[in-house]
């Protein structure tokens, strides 16, 4: 009659020996080799403490209605200006000029948030006057929730010149965020939430676009126009205004944070582990060599064994 396995197990042997010997301190180095090896590879080898990581938002930008538009009229210096701060406008005197303003953000994908801003400025000239040259900033507000709450004021400036004088000009192009440093995890961030031109200043300089641009520049996080493309419109018919056409998007946004303790603990616990399997492995095999073949001697208890009647 053939006979065949019907259940199997592993039986466990013991090796035995006293505190100070040779096999107890084998076992010390075998233990401190296993767990401590681990931990200096994955540590040399780059990337076992996370610092820095990122997500994806989209944020939660609207169109402040502020603004202030320069063009230059002739190559001499020439130009005409108009703001939405009364104040500003009270300075340009002669150079004024008050353009009819169209403006749409659009929520396409309708998570209720806007992905985009169509503005029309329509400039009106005087029948002598040539545009040469635009100047256009734009105030927004930018929010952001998923990770830190960001709750700041953005700047986006567009400037086009052309040796031709034109009729209109068109840009398109991204609001995107810049970051010098990263994001924390959680927390308000609130401290670019402050208005970036002073409306009820009357002085000239507080409107100087260089010195609110290098004031805007110096903060951490800002926001600029990527990937713009201008199209210059020339032959102007005597009399009309001039066209300025832009579309903003608002894309989603891949953003910069450190990391909180359990996150960066969840990620150096996966590099370690990763690595002690291999060297539990290999240095299992190496005990089970040494052991059994009792190149360090040691007492050996095998199983108790049951006998069948």
């Amino acid at each position: 009659m053939a006979f065949y396995d019907v259940y199997t197990h592993p039986a466990l042997i013991r090796y035995r020996t006293r505190v100070c010997t040779r096999a107890t301190l084998f076992v010390c180095v075998v233990l401190c080799l296993t767990y401590i090896s681990p931990l200096l590879v994955a540590y040399r080898s780059q990337g076992f403490w996370l610092k820095r990581s990122t997500y994806e938002e989209q944020a939660v930008i609207q169109f402040q209605y502020d603004m202030i538009v320069i063009g230059a009229t002739d190559t001499a210096g020439s130009y005409i200006a108009w703001s939405t701060f009364p104040n500003f406008n009270r300075l340009m005197g002669d150079q004024l000029r008050i353009p009819n303003v169209s403006v749409q953000e659009e929520d396409r994908d309708q998570d209720g948030k806007s992905d985009l801003l169509t503005l029309q400025i329509s400039i009106p000239l005087k029948a002598e006057e040539q545009m040469f040259g635009i100047q256009l900033l734009l105030t927004f507000s930018y929010q952001l929730f998923r990770m830190s709450t960001v709750v700041m004021q953005m700047l986006a400036f567009v400037q086009h010149s052309s040796p031709v004088p034109g009729s209109q000009l068109f840009v398109c192009g991204d609001l995107r965020l810049n970051q010098r440093t990263p994001l924390p995890h959680r927390g308000l961030h609130s401290i670019y939430n402050v208005s970036l031109i002073d409306a009820s200043s009357p002085f000239a300089s507080t409107y100087d676009l260089a010195n609110i641009i290098r004031l805007y520049q110096q903060r951490n996080l800002t926001a600029h126009l990527s990937g713009v493309i201008p199209v210059w419109t020339v032959g102007r018919a005597a009399n009309s205004p001039f066209q300025i056409s832009a579309q903003i998007n608002y894309p989603v946004e891949t953003i910069t944070y450190l990391p909180g303790f359990w996150e960066t603990m969840k990620f150096a616990w996966i590099q370690y582990v990763s690595v002690l399997l291999i060297f539990l492995w290999v240095f299992q095999r190496i005990q089970t060599f040494v052991f059994q073949n009792q190149v360090l001697p040691t007492t050996t208890v095998l199983p108790f064994k049951q006998h069948s009647s």
